[in-house]
């Protein structure tokens, strides 16, 4: 990887960090005993604001090594994903 993680995303000035034992994201992924589950979301405010920065990301030259599907740091095929759409909001 060309470039840490942490000089290409802002993170809050305090991350906060949950070991998780138990429940279903570790039985899902059929966590293995040398791995740690990494959970984590990202909120746009619109549909048309995602799209751009997914293209930005995209082309990005810092993370090209992270985009070859050969070299991944983690097994895709164990990997869960969704979108969510808001169906209450207070």
């Amino acid at each position: 990887m060309t470039a840490p993680l942490h000089d290409l995303f802002k993170f809050p000035p305090q991350p906060s960090f949950r070991k998780c034992c138990h429940g279903s994201f570790p039985q899902s992924v059929k966590l293995k005993d040398d791995e740690t589950v990494v959970f984590s979301w990202i909120v746009f405010s619109s549909r048309k604001q995602r799209d751009a920065v997914n293209a930005k990301v995209m082309k990005d030259p810092r993370l090209a090594d992270m985009m070859d599907p050969t070299a991944m740091p983690f097994d895709g095929k164990r990997m869960i994903w969704g979108g969510f759409k808001t169906l209450v909001e207070l």
